[in-house]
């Protein structure tokens, strides 16, 4: 499915937001030592990882891990449901082009999201289940209700799992805290190095983000011809 391109102040108005929240979640993971074992809330308000989620989740109240973790979770997701509405299988194409590493994972939840789609978009609504969905053509009232089913299912289950595993979680959180400097420093070098080596491929979600309307269009400016790239087609 492929509808008419948004203009480029509709357009941006989805692709901003989200380059704002893949810088968060940058900052999230560069700091989330420090963060894990100081402000809980703002690590899972930043990026709400599940790896984040569960370090967390004995460290906030239920109202607290729910609210933001709720929210933050889903915030992104019709954004990405919108691009892929907008752009169909151009945006489906896209994403596979741009995204570092992940192609043939692409392909896998392409391939499952078309045996799957409602139980995939409530187990697993990430970024690309949610753009696979508006390209699909899913009704918005139900992508929206699965979405929000499946997340407050997943920050169950999650609540649950701390619960259960509670001491060892203590540990690595007091394992954290003693080394917390040192693990901080690389993390912040990860993600340095990480954003470096995705702006010298031209891959990544926020070098994705900012060449959309380049490699996409709008109805304002259509999109340029790209060649199609094959892969091992010359020696």
């Amino acid at each position: 499915m492929e509808t008419a391109r948004p203009s480029r102040v509709r357009l941006w108005l989805v692709v901003g937001p989200l380059i704002v929240l893949v810088i968060a979640a940058q900052v999230g993971d560069a700091f989330a030592p420090t963060l894990a074992v100081k402000h809980p809330l703002t690590l899972i308000t930043l990026n709400a990882r599940n790896r984040n989620l569960i370090l967390t989740t004995n460290s906030l109240d239920a109202l607290s891990f729910y609210g933001v973790a709720f929210v933050r979770l889903l915030v992104s997701d019709p954004l990405f449901y919108v691009l892929g509405y907008w752009y169909g299988d151009a945006g489906v194409a896209w994403v596979e082009k741009r995204s570092s590493g992940a192609g043939n994972l692409l392909r896998t939840w392409e391939w499952m999201f078309q045996k799957a789609a409602w139980p995939l978009v409530v187990i697993a609504p990430n970024n690309f289940i949610c753009l696979f969905a508006g390209a699909a053509g899913m009704a918005p009232a139900v992508f929206l209700s699965l979405n929000v089913i499946g997340t407050i299912g997943r920050l169950y289950l999650i609540r649950l799992f701390g619960e259960a595993f509670e001491k060892p979680i203590t540990w690595l959180l007091d394992f954290i805290k003693d080394y917390r400097l040192p693990l901080t420093g690389l993390t912040i070098a990860l993600v340095v190095i990480t954003v470096i080596l995705d702006r010298r491929s031209g891959k990544g979600e926020l070098e994705a983000l900012t060449h959309l309307e380049d490699e996409l269009g709008t109805d304002e400016d259509p999109p340029a011809e790209h060649p199609v790239e094959i892969e091992g087609g010359e020696d």
